[in-house]
């Protein structure tokens, strides 16, 4: 598996967190993979025939690209053959508007939207191995659709101040990095993401839990929910259960034995 970041251009910044590259062979995993909620939503461009979310006790085939909102729990994907991804993982706060949709709570979205055109472009850079041009492509993409949205600095605002305070900041204080009432910031918050800072907060909490258990399986949990502004370690094992379906010493476990299979990063969209 291979998988490489990329900082968008200063102009895309307050609205796209990075542009990502992704390649998982068939033969290294198994076919179904579990992708765990965090605080970001996802444009998905993926060049598999077969890529599914397991629904319903089915299998739903998934178009290029589909979005992954924000998710209260996890997602389980599954594909049978090699998988190339093309991720631009954005501000949740930022996403419907950048693409023109009405916001919602939908973890995985599929929609009809001119961004589609995108994809044989993408395929043809991707099949010839020129992942820079097919980066080039959604990046230029990006900067002509940024004209058309609005700014709103009291949501970058907002949203620098939860990332900067790990999803452990008051509403109030969120609202006053903004610059914002609370009334007015949570109502911008919900037009734009379809959740509440609270609901976001919780998210960005839960991935740094997540990450850092990830990077450390062995770290002691009582020290961590301190640190994170928990009430005390039963407090983050209840919420860390509610977003992932397990407790944190299970995952910790998976990590050990996963992480010498990924190496260090964790990958959000694409894991075992």
């Amino acid at each position: 598996m291979q998988h490489q970041e990329f900082e968008p251009p200063e102009e895309l910044r307050d609205i796209i967190k990075c542009f990502w590259h992704n390649t998982r062979e068939a033969e290294e995993l198994q076919a179904n993979f579990e992708v765990q909620p965090d605080g970001y939503a996802e444009i998905i461009f993926h060049f598999s025939s077969d890529l599914s979310m397991v629904h319903n006790g089915g299998l739903q085939l998934l178009p290029s690209p589909f979005m992954m909102g924000l998710l209260n729990q996890p997602v389980i994907f599954h594909t049978e053959n090699r998988l190339e991804v093309i991720g631009i993982r954005c501000y949740p706060w930022t996403v419907f508007d950048l693409l023109g949709l009405p916001s919602g709570k939908d973890g995985v979205r599929i929609f009809e939207h001119p961004i589609a055109r995108l994809q044989p472009t993408l395929h043809k850079w991707i099949k010839a191995g020129r992942v820079d041009e097919a980066l080039a492509e959604v990046t230029r993409y990006f900067l002509d659709a940024r004209l058309d949205v609005a700014s709103n600095s009291m949501l970058f605002k907002a949203g620098v101040a939860m990332r900067a305070a790990n999803g452990t900041m008051p509403v109030s204080q969120v609202a006053a990095a903004a610059h914002a009432t609370v009334r007015t910031l949570e109502r911008n918050f919900k037009q734009s993401s379809g959740y509440t800072v609270k609901d976001v907060s919780a998210l960005i909490r839960f991935e740094q839990v997540r990450n850092h258990l990830w990077h450390y399986p062995d770290a002691n949990l009582a020290r961590l929910a301190h640190e994170l502004g928990y009430t005390d370690q039963p407090h983050l094992s209840r919420e860390f259960k509610r977003y992932s379906g397990t407790t944190p010493a299970a995952f910790a476990r998976n990590a050990r034995k996963r992480i010498q299979d990924l190496g260090d990063n964790f990958v959000a969209f694409i894991q075992a």
